[in-house]
């Protein structure tokens, strides 16, 4: 069933239930009004059409303001109507950052679609899934980026008969492209030679704010991404957060992609509640971002550890840089201690925070809190939002003993596309079993200590250790197999893979694996990037690997 056969059921059984209570006290605390997405994008781009977006691109860049972006959404609504794509439909956008992800994720909110992003690395894996289980009607995309060719992959899922929703595939590029396979394909020709849309009154009466708006996939424990649901509430009241941490004396350049919950919320969304600037750059070169920094007099560095850490890691970053970092939030991916104190040298002061794109903001904390809490900890249940920290048998935790975190908040989401996978993650007094573990302090300060679910988390990226696990285990030689994750000072964790091969094979080399994840059009930032063979592994009573020991020994100093 895809999401598309029961999105009309969203007061069902299908997704999660909100206590009445909590809904009550969501309202009444301002967390959940009848907002919707379009409507926050059309009245922020109407109080603030003349302030500036930059995309910073070797081959792209471009340098426009909200009322040109905004002016090019409403001609891509015209062209998605036109093509029979009304509001309400699902449409799907995979995109690195550039002009047109900005205007995609614009026009499908002012057109009143259920935005679908996909992270611009995903390959035919995982793009065909997504499109296949969202039920997504139209698909916008480059033609390629990197490794990347989004028509192959295209025309090789429709080609297969793979994809019976897809009716339309949008391309970012001048064209013209080739016909894929019972799908219409057109090139960004048709939205440049397009009139603006007139119909926004007609989306926004058509669209409630109980309605879906977002479907997020994130890896988790299943082999396939999981698709989150989150309505125009859950998803606005994020922002409600964000106001906390926004820099407002400048902005910052991201290189999240807007396709990410990261950077569709810090780098489009949040500034564009703030009314401030949209800075972007598609590869995150390090010497290129502080050549940026200090042209543009940006900031940078924010979201994974992974993009602070390549800046002060660089030879030319200068205190001229620090100066303009004064403040730098890091979250998405675990955050070493050391790397704030080194921050803290330099006279920046950081805040981590901890979330998911299920609940995007769980802790966090704030820039008063003392150093070694900045440093040290992933700070306290935000506003609105509580926390549990539960023992195997679901009863609550002393501080200072480790358990499961358990969340509930306004900006939790609704569910899952999987009605399996929400009946086992939420439960009927609103809470969400993370798969997090983690201890808090006797000050309230939440530290994360390891993981029930079974992922990694690579520079603010989820990987799936089953999915890895799946391909590996088809390689010849390999008897069992089991991917966890590495402390990593830059990237924040990086995957390890555990080879036990069968009696007899030959010694097994890192490139090995990775020629059987190509040849599976993996996305190669999913790939291992260390391997160890092992006579055989520590397991429970049942004969199943532990991979809390696996995580623990790979933490000690060998």
């Amino acid at each position: 069933m895809t999401f598309s056969d029961y999105s009309a059921a969203m007061h069902g059984d299908q997704l999660r239930t909100v206590p009445d209570e909590l809904r009550q006290r969501y309202v009444r605390e301002g967390w959940w009004t009848d907002d919707t997405l379009g409507e926050l994008v059309e009245r922020c781009v109407t109080a603030s059409p003349s302030v500036p977006v930059h995309v910073w691109s070797d081959d792209a860049a471009w340098h426009g303001t909200y009322a040109d972006v905004a002016d090019e959404a409403r001609r891509l609504v015209s062209v998605l109507r036109a093509n029979g794509i009304g509001p309400g439909s699902v449409v799907a956008f995979q995109l690195p950052n550039c002009r047109e992800a900005i205007t995609s994720f614009f026009g499908l909110a002012l057109g009143g679609y259920v935005l679908v992003p996909i992270v611009h690395i995903y390959g035919r894996k995982e793009v065909g899934f997504i499109l296949r289980e969202s039920g997504a009607r139209a698909y916008l995309s480059s033609p390629s980026f990197g490794h990347v060719d989004y028509l192959e992959i295209i025309d090789a899922e429709a080609g297969d008969d793979a994809l019976p929703d897809l009716e339309l595939h949008l391309v970012a590029g001048p064209g013209p492209y080739a016909a894929a396979p019972g799908v219409r394909r057109l090139d960004w020709s048709a939205v440049d030679d397009a009139t603006a849309t007139t119909d926004g009154d007609e989306a926004a009466a058509a669209t409630r704010p109980d309605d879906v708006s977002v479907i997020g996939y994130t890896s988790g424990t299943t082999s396939d991404p999981k698709g989150v649901v989150h309505t125009h509430r859950t998803l606005l009241a994020e922002l409600v957060h964000m106001d906390d941490w926004i820099t407002p004396e400048r902005p910052n350049l991201m290189g999240s992609p807007v396709t990410h919950a990261t950077g569709m919320l810090g780098a489009v969304l949040g500034p564009i509640k703030a009314g401030q600037a949209i800075h972007l750059i598609d590869r995150w070169d390090p010497g290129r971002v502080l050549e940026i920094m200090l042209e543009a007099d940006v900031g940078a560095g924010t979201g994974a550890s992974i993009f602070l850490a390549s800046l002060l890691d660089h030879p030319d970053f200068t205190e001229a840089h620090a100066a303009r970092m004064s403040r730098i939030g890091l979250g998405g991916a675990p955050v070493p201690e050391a790397l704030g104190e080194r921050a803290a040298s330099h006279g920046i002061a950081i805040i981590r925070a901890y979330g998911s794109t299920e609940h995007p903001s769980v802790t966090g904390g704030m820039w008063d809190d003392a150093a070694e809490k900045r440093h040290g900890t992933d700070g306290r249940p935000l506003r609105g939002v509580e926390i549990r920290l539960v023992d195997e048998d679901g009863a609550d935790v002393s501080p200072g003993t480790p358990g499961e975190i358990l969340s509930r908040g306004p900006d939790l989401c609704a569910g899952y596309t999987d009605p399996a996978l929400t009946a086992a993650t939420f439960d009927a007094e609103g809470w969400y079993r993370t798969g997090d573990m983690g201890v808090v302090d006797d000050d309230g300060f939440l530290t994360i200590t390891d993981r029930v679910k079974d992922i990694i988390i690579r520079g603010g990226e989820n990987i799936s250790a089953a999915e890895v696990e799946g391909i590996i285990a088809h390689v010849p030689g390999v008897a069992e197999v089991a991917v966890v994750a590495v402390p990593d000072e830059r990237l924040g964790e990086r995957a390890c893979a555990l080879v036990r091969l069968t009696p007899g094979t030959d010694p097994l080399t890192l490139d090995d694996l990775r020629g059987q994840l190509e040849r599976a059009e993996f996305a190669r930032q999913k790939w291992p990037e260390e391997l160890r063979l092992v006579v055989d592994f520590p397991r429970t009573a049942t004969g199943k690997i532990r991979k809390v020991d696996l995580r623990r020994q790979l933490k000690e100093p060998s």
